[in-house]
């Protein structure tokens, strides 16, 4: 199939440098991400995730975990499975 459409779209540049950060690790390029995304919403007749707004704690958690706020933090993988198993 010929790929000759094209798509603009303004977008925040920290989401896209995140992006673009992800999408290189990934050997894809953001051409190829959005193609993937719109084929998944093609195929399946829509989102290809689940998109929710988050309760008041989920939404106060992630907040907090962003300002790097009561974050729990081991020296170790082996410590915090030791955590896990008490």
């Amino acid at each position: 199939m010929a790929k000759t459409a094209v798509i603009q779209a303004r977008i925040d540049p920290e989401v896209k440098n995140k992006a673009q950060t992800v999408l290189n690790q990934l050997n894809i390029t953001m051409s190829e991400a959005i193609s993937i995304f719109l084929t998944q919403v093609s195929l399946r007749r829509g989102i290809p995730f689940k998109i929710s707004i988050p309760n008041d704690l989920t939404a106060d958690t992630l907040l907090k975990s962003e300002n790097g706020e009561e974050i729990h933090k081991v020296a170790s993988v082996d410590e915090l499975f030791l955590e896990l198993e008490s």
